[in-house]
């Protein structure tokens, strides 16, 4: 008797052991849409920069600040950021505030011959400045970038939180 509720008590284990593999498994299928923070699953900006959504995830942006050289590069990615997004924009202008001092900057298409891009078919943007190199945080507005014939406009957000719910597209 002491045998047969020992594999009752078994068969009723692994019941409960599968059906919460199986909830756990559903719970992240290719169905869901990442949102950034926003209540689905996260993507991390490949770059380990600060990232911006596009629209509804049609796009994003990475920032990535190298503070010793004073640089900030963006990137332009694809929805989820599965690979870059070439556009057509030779320059990104960018508005940040330091320090309650506005700043401006135009990052500049970067060239990349391992990749045949160019400037006016690129995804990477590259300005420098020197008050990038103390800057740890600021408040910011990309003024304008247009993806595939899209274009976005007034992008506010912080570095390095990231973040573009004012985000206008027409």
């Amino acid at each position: 008797m002491l045998l047969s509720v020992n594999r009752l008590a078994l068969k009723s284990l692994t019941a409960l052991l599968a059906a919460l593999a199986l909830a756990c498994l559903g719970g992240c299928s290719g169905d869901t849409k990442p949102s950034h923070g926003h209540g689905g699953h996260h993507h991390e900006p490949p770059h380990g920069g600060t990232a911006i959504d596009l629209g509804e995830e049609e796009a994003h942006v990475e920032f990535v600040l190298d503070a010793a050289a004073g640089k900030l590069t963006a990137y332009v990615l694809k929805a989820h950021m599965a690979g870059f997004q070439r556009i057509t924009q030779e320059s990104l202008e960018l508005v940040a505030t330091v320090g309650g001092k506005p700043e401006t900057l135009t990052l500049k298409a970067v060239a990349n011959a391992a990749t045949g891009e160019k400037a006016g078919d690129t995804s990477q943007f590259e300005a420098q400045a020197d008050w990038l190199k103390a800057a740890k945080t600021f408040h910011a507005e990309l003024k304008s970038i247009t993806v595939r014939d899209k274009a976005y406009t007034a992008l506010k957000f912080n570095f390095p939180k990231g973040e573009a719910p004012a985000a206008v597209n027409k």
